[in-house]
């Protein structure tokens, strides 16, 4: 190979290269390009293999003049590089343009779920009434979940309740009691507070049973305490929330926590007493459970029963919800429907 053959040959090279950059449109054919050109196969590398071919005086001259080619393509090619980049950014934000005074349909608003209204509106009623807000763990020992409540192991009580037990004494609380008798046993009298949350039993999915559900309890130690204040209470809870003309009704209960205990019942807010499908008929609805704490669970929190007495109760948000809001099947309050969760917006 001759030396003009070198020359001739990177001219070629030089004048391919600027017409193949003219027909370039995006980076893939780019580097391709720049693969033919500098590639360790590329045309320029080929050339200075070739030049084993040459006398020795020439191939320092032809060197020079191939990598000259070679830094000339390279600036070239990294240019037109940069080119494609700002191109291809330009198109981005063209194809990504919003046009503002284009009439867009309403984004969809979530709202408060009805469950969260009853917990926020029985807050509001009994804080009224001076009672504090205390909330506890869901993973929760038995001690606190059943011992400290009376319930010591192997009570028949707690077959009625089938727990989510984690290990033999940690379980998944069943009730939110557990939070009055950590209560008891950092605080001393007097003592008024609720305890809203989530709790867990190993109920079947139905219209009316959950395996996660959730509950308020409350509870008021203090000297002289009578079931005449429980009562009070209660027809107070019940009025603010269902207006005056509903009223409590007590039937004799059991609850290993209360002694006496008792169910409770409200006037049927659909047919206010007078009998209808909700109420069977009866006039009455069973709301929640309640009663005086019972001596020995003071004793067992370090309260002097002798000294003090308290009262107890607790109800299902659920069930609230569910009277308040005409909802006749609980599974709807877990599906998340939008067509149903919508009906409770305040806006």
């Amino acid at each position: 190979m001759a030396f003009s053959d070198i020359q001739e040959q990177l001219r070629a090279i030089r004048e391919e290269a600027e017409a193949q950059l003219q027909k370039v449109g995006d980076k893939p054919a780019l580097d391709a390009l720049k693969l033919k050109l500098l590639g360790k196969k590329g045309d320029l590398t080929a050339l200075l293999r070739s030049m084993g071919q040459l006398l020795p005086e020439e191939r320092p001259q032809a060197g020079q003049m191939i990598n000259a080619v070679r830094e000339e393509l390279t600036g070239k090619l990294e240019e037109f590089d940069a080119k494609l980049r700002k191109l291809e950014q330009e198109r981005k934000l063209e194809r990504e343009a919003i046009d503002v005074t284009e009439t867009r349909k309403r984004t969809p608003m979530g709202c408060i779920h009805p469950i969260s209204l009853v917990q926020e509106e029985l807050m509001r009623v009994f804080t009224s009434m001076g009672f504090d807000v205390v909330e506890g763990p869901e993973v929760e020992l038995d001690l606190y979940n059943f011992e400290l409540l009376n319930v010591p192991k192997n009570h028949p009580a707690r077959d009625a309740q089938d727990t989510f037990y984690i290990e033999d004494s940690i379980l998944l609380r069943s009730q939110t009691s557990p939070v009055q008798a950590r209560t008891m046993l950092t605080k001393k009298p007097p003592i008024r507070i609720i305890c809203p949350g989530r709790v867990y039993r190993a109920d079947e999915v139905d219209a009316t049973h959950s395996p996660v559900f959730h509950q308020m309890e409350g509870l008021v130690i203090d000297e002289d305490v009578t079931m005449a204040d429980l009562k009070g209470t209660l027809d107070a809870f019940a009025k603010a929330l269902y207006g005056e003309d509903v009223t409590t009704r007590f039937r004799p209960s059991f609850f290993p926590f209360t002694e006496p205990s008792a169910e409770v019942d409200l006037t049927c807010v659909n047919c206010h007493g007078k009998g209808c499908r909700v109420c069977k008929g009866t006039g009455w609805i069973e709301v929640l459970g309640a009663g005086m704490v019972n001596p020995k669970v003071l004793e067992m929190c370090g309260i002097d029963s002798k000294r003090y007495r308290g009262f107890a109760f607790g109800l299902g948000m659920e069930r609230i919800a569910m009277l308040r809001y005409g909802i006749t099947d609980m599974r709807l309050l877990y599906e998340n429907d939008v067509r149903f969760l919508s009906q409770f917006r305040d806006d």
